[in-house]
């Protein structure tokens, strides 16, 4: 399982395809923090919700650059699918953790963050509120990327509408006068919560909407993979 995980990174780094997606969260995340300065946590829970949009592509990506009959090879070479979806996902999450660190660490670069004011929020909350959110909001990327691969809608312009379609959801589900946010994973409700103060009991529970959220549709992208194998 390890192997195919590195043979899956490996791929998606040889062929070129991780450029695009490292390019586009630099550009976006410049013009972000270009834009003036703000306090870390709000600053970093835009940049979280951003990213999400990124993340959810790039998972896309890394999940169909492997052949459909170099996937099933490798389903029968680590013995059984669940072991052949799981590298799938795990190597999706790791190869976004540059793009969070990068994205933790370019306001800084480019003046995006300023100091703290009297009555603000300390600076190690704002940045504590901001890796949160990256780590959090990497979860539900990997599995909106997931059922826009290849391998669950079979046809390239089926998996982009389902791309596109997820991320609307994410901002238009998540707006506060939306009846039921939940369909949606936690982005803009995850943005908003890095705003001042850390609310902890608010923080738990879009932990687990995002926890939950994810979990369900990585179950609903297994099933799919597991019928189709």
């Amino acid at each position: 399982m390890i192997a195919l995980i590195r043979m899956r990174l490996a791929g998606f780094m040889q062929t070129g395809r991780a450029i695009a997606p490292l390019l586009a969260a630099l550009i976006v995340l410049s013009v972000l923090y270009g834009g003036g300065q703000a306090q870390a946590g709000e600053a970093y829970g835009v940049s979280a919700a951003i990213l999400f949009v990124v993340l959810a592509w790039q998972s896309k990506v890394l999940l169909d650059v492997e052949p459909d009959v170099q996937r099933r090879l490798g389903r029968i070479a680590v013995g059984g699918a669940a072991k052949e979806i799981a590298a799938g996902l795990l190597a999706a999450a790791i190869a976004g953790l540059p793009l969070v660190l990068i994205a933790l660490a370019l306001p800084w670069v480019v003046g995006g963050v300023t100091t703290p004011k009297a009555g603000d929020p300390p600076l190690s909350v704002g940045i504590a509120l901001g890796v949160w959110a990256h780590l959090l909001l990497l979860l539900p990327a990997v599995a909106l990327g997931a059922l826009a691969s290849r391998a669950v809608t079979m046809q390239t312009g089926r998996g982009v509408a389902v791309l596109v379609s997820g991320i609307v959801f994410a901002v238009v589900f998540g707006l506060k006068s939306f009846p039921v946010p939940w369909l949606a994973p936690p982005v803009m409700r995850a943005a908003r919560d890095t705003v001042g103060a850390a609310h902890l009991p608010a923080i738990a529970v879009t932990t687990l909407w995002g926890v939950a959220w994810t979990a369900i549709a990585v179950a609903g992208y297994g099933q799919i993979r597991k019928d189709r194998a």
